[in-house]
C-alpha cells in the first residue's frame, strides 16, 4: 500500500490533536470494519468554527483524514464545512489508496456528527445538509460507504 507524502506528512505530524476544553460541538463515529474510531470537538460561534480538534483511534489514513478534516472546516461556517466531502479530504490529501476510502467517508462523517451535536444543543434549526439525517451514529440505514 502506498501513500502520497501529504498522507504521510498529515499521519506523522497531525494538525490539530487533542480534546478542546471549551468545545460547544462533539462528533464521534466509528466504523465496525476496520475499528477506526474518529471524535472531532469544535468550538462554534456566531456559526463559525473557531476552532476544532481531533482523537482518533486507528490507521495511518485515519489520523491523516482527521487532520486534513480539521484544516479543511476551520474558520469556516457551519454550512460551508457541511459542504467539505469525503472527496475533498481525499483530494487535499492527493489520493488514499481503495482499501482506505473509508477512512475519508468518516472524517466528512465525523464532522457532520459534530455539527448536528451544536445544532442539537443550541436549538438551532439543522441546516438542509442535515435534515432527514440522524448524523453518523449508524443508527439509518442509509450506506454511508457508497459516498466513496
Amino acid at each position: 500500500m502506498i501513500y502520497t507524502d501529504k498522507v504521510m506528512d498529515h499521519f506523522m505530524s497531525p494538525r490539530n490533536v487533542g480534546e478542546l476544553e471549551n468545545a460547544n460541538a462533539v462528533g464521534e463515529v466509528g466504523n465496525a470494519r476496520c475499528g477506526d474510531i474518529m471524535k472531532i470537538y469544535m468550538k462554534i460561534e456566531n456559526d463559525v468554527i473557531k476552532d476544532i480538534r481531533f482523537k482518533t483511534f486507528g490507521c495511518g489514513a485515519a489520523i491523516a483524514t482527521s487532520s486534513v478534516a480539521t484544516e479543511l472546516v476551520k474558520g469556516k461556517t457551519i454550512e460551508e464545512a457541511l459542504k467539505i466531502t469525503n472527496k475533498a479530504v481525499v483530494e487535499q490529501l492527493g489520493g488514499l489508496p481503495k482499501e482506505k476510502l473509508h477512512c475519508s467517508v468518516l472524517a466528512e462523517e465525523a464532522i457532520q456528527a459534530a455539527i448536528l451535536d451544536y445544532c442539537e444543543k443550541n436549538g438551532k434549526e439543522l441546516p438542509e445538509a442535515l435534515q432527514g439525517c440522524g448524523g453518523c451514529c449508524g443508527s439509518c440505514s442509509h450506506d454511508h460507504i457508497a459516498h466513496e
